[in-house]
């Protein structure tokens, strides 16, 4: 059956709908696949829409109260913006490089700048950001902002205001430490050792010295010393001004040589053996005193005086004197102390005591500060154990003189070393240079005892040791064998007393009338030593028989023979004993022989000239005639020559019964006294 038109064409109608809805359908897909995207990108700006247009939506009232939050907390923001950008603006000029230009005035004048700012943003950061957390709270209690972004600068807020970073990103750290830098490097380039003056001018000595630095240096130095006290670094500034000024303390002294000073008690064997030590000791110290530490002392006062600190210039001169080894001085007098005792340590004694106590009011003035306690306690326990030594000594050379009056004289009848010495010490002890010293520390000794020093105690008590030994040669005289040396021995020494002692200190307070005294025992003595021993001799040059030869030419031959060999045997006898005896005094010697010439010479010339042709003639005649006159007068002239020795005896005696010399090296204790 043929198909239904009608139906056909329902059908090809049909088909024809279908298809174009398909069309449709996939033009429908594929432009909703285009707006894919779109509506992405829509769906993430509706929440930024929305906010945008809350506030059309909120209230008018929020609105407005909203504006005059916003003004109130962006002002002061505002302004503390724009104090960090003038922060920043002074980074370039504060960070210049050192050396900091000149005049410093006008980089503290950016420092200040910088501190007002920073002062600024310490007083209004706070409160700005307490402005901006309020603004932000009212924005979000009235949803007139999206809350993620309200939360975002809530929490930057919240970093800014817990945030321990300093408001200037550290530029106030650095322009400090810069300025440390330039206090030291002022300090550094102004300071040079002091060199000690080889010839002082007393007068000047006495004026006042310059500042050790220039006054403009001082000026920049207390100007930054005032800036870094405002920030607590004082102790910066104190560290560097003592490590500097110290250092070059130090060097000034090392300049003089003071290895000296570091040698202890058993580094020498007596005090003499380091002598031009202890004379050194005292000029380095007057200089280390009166004009190192003195300038040191100036100076601190002048840059640290104001800093606010009690002490702080005495605590900082102290230091530098530590650092210079000023402490050294003193426990070298301690050494000194601590030596053995012996006679020339008693005027070393007293040379440090005067070095000390002419400095006394330059260490008052120097160390009198609390700081300085423990260097006072120091200086004083020295001058104590100073004093407490000398007169030790002092007190004990009477006993000392009068324990060598037992000991044997010496074998060649020449004067004691130990008199000499302590003859030439007594005078020293009264000169101008140790008297005035020796009775002030007796007047110290005596009145830490609660006694008085009577004027003539000194004197007294030297007088006691001259005494002493006055008794002491008359002991030793006595001590000789041949008496005829007793007689030269005690020429010898009564003629050192008078003449090395006239005109001397000690001469004056023994008088006239005790050196001519000793003159006259010296006359004396001379005079009995002639007569016993020289004197003797013309008597064997007897004329007895031989006047006109009255027993014949060969007996006069004989006698004469018999009386030039016993004239010749005696003194050659007597020469050859005296040769090793000593007239000490080059004076008294040349005296003495030239009587011995005069009472012998003589009397032999014409002897010879009247009877010596009697035995020329002879074979013999050689052992007669064995001296010319000129020959005789020169051997008697060349009788008492000086030779030198090399011990004395003059010893201590300790409690332990134990012996020792008190007089170094050339007086050494040996068997005699030489």
């Amino acid at each position: 059956m043929d198909p239904d038109p009608l139906a056909l064409d329902s059908l090809l109608a049909a088909r024809r709908s279908l298809r174009a809805g398909l069309d449709k359908s996939k033009s429908l897909s594929a432009a909703l696949a285009r707006a894919g995207p779109r509506l992405d990108e829509i769906r993430a700006r509706l929440p930024s829409l929305e906010s945008a247009v809350r506030p059309a939506r909120a209230p008018r009232a929020a609105l407005s109260s909203a504006a005059s939050h916003i003004d109130r907390a962006v002002g002061p923001a505002a302004a503390v913006l724009k104090v960090f950008d003038a922060v920043h603006g002074l980074e370039p000029p504060l960070l210049l490089p050192s050396p900091l230009p000149s005049p410093l005035s006008s980089y503290l004048s950016l420092l200040s700048r910088l501190q007002e700012a920073l002062r600024f943003l310490s007083d209004n950061s706070p409160l700005a950001l307490q402005w901006l957390d309020d603004i932000l709270d009212y924005l979000s209690d009235h949803s007139l902002a999206d809350p993620p972004f309200l939360s975002g600068l809530q929490s930057l807020l919240a970093s800014l205001r817990d945030s321990k970073a300093p408001l200037d990103a550290g530029l106030l750290d650095a322009v400090l430490a810069k300025l440390l830098s330039e206090f030291r490097r002022l300090l550094s380039d102004h300071s040079n050792p002091l060199p000690m003056n080889p010839n002082p001018n007393p007068s000047a000595a006495a004026s006042i010295a310059p500042s050790p630095l220039p006054v403009p240096v001082i000026h920049s130095l207390t100007s930054i010393l005032n800036r870094m006290i405002s920030h607590g670094r004082l102790d910066d500034c104190v560290s560097a001004f003592i490590d500097v000024r110290g250092s070059t303390a130090r060097a000034a002294l090392d300049a003089l040589g003071l290895d000296y000073l570091r040698i202890g008690p058993a580094d020498f064997d007596d005090v003499q053996s380091i002598e031009a030590d202890i004379g050194k000791w005292g000029r380095h110290l007057e200089f280390a005193v009166k004009h190192l530490l003195d300038a040191e002392y100036r100076l601190c006062h002048e840059v640290m005086e104001n800093a606010g600190v009690p002490e702080l210039p005495s605590k900082c001169f102290l230091e530098i004197a530590d650092r210079a080894g000023f402490r050294s001085f003193l426990n070298f007098g301690m050494t000194v102390t601590e030596s053995k005792k012996d006679p020339i340590k008693l005027l070393k004694l007293l040379d440090i005591f005067a070095s000390l106590n002419k400095l006394r009011l330059d260490f008052n003035r120097l160390f009198g500060g609390k700081a300085c306690v423990e260097i006072q306690n120091l200086t004083r326990d020295l001058i104590k154990r100073v004093i407490d030594g000398a007169c030790d000594i002092f007190w004990e050379l009477l006993v000392q003189v009068e324990l060598q009056r037992s000991s044997p004289p010496p074998p060649d009848g020449r004067v004691p070393r130990l008199v000499t010495f302590i003859t030439d010490y007594c005078d020293r002890l009264l000169g101008e240079d140790y008297r005035p010293v020796l009775t002030q520390v007796l007047v110290i000794h005596r009145s830490w005892k609660q006694e008085k020093f009577q004027d003539r105690l000194l004197l007294d008590a030297i007088l006691n040791i001259i005494k002493a030994l006055e008794a002491n040669f008359d002991a030793w005289s006595k001590g000789y064998e041949d008496a005829t040396l007793s007689y030269l021995f005690m020429m010898n020494t009564h003629w050192h007393f008078y003449k090395q002692l006239k005109g001397t200190k000690l001469g004056e307070l023994l008088g006239d009338v005790w050196l001519r005294e000793h003159e006259q025992y010296k006359e004396y003595y001379a005079a009995v030593f002639l007569r016993e021993t020289w004197g003797k001799l013309p008597g064997l040059l007897s004329r007895d028989g031989l006047i006109l030869f009255s027993g014949g030419r060969a007996t006069a031959r004989d006698l004469v023979k018999k009386r030039l060999k016993a004239f010749n045997e005696t003194l050659d006898a007597m020469y050859q004993k005296q040769s090793n005896w000593v007239v000490t005094d080059k004076e008294l010697r040349e005296k003495t022989c030239n009587l011995v010439v005069q009472a012998i010479v003589p009397a032999y010339r014409s002897y010879m000239q009247n009877y010596g042709p009697l035995v020329e003639q002879d074979a013999s005649a050689s052992k007669y005639a064995k001296y010319t006159a000129q020959s005789l007068e020169k051997m008697l002239g060349s009788l008492f020559q000086h030779k030198p020795v090399k011990s004395v005896s003059f010893r201590v005696s300790h409690s332990n019964g134990k012996v020792e010399s008190v007089v170094s090296n050339q007086y050494r204790s040996a068997p005699t006294v030489v």
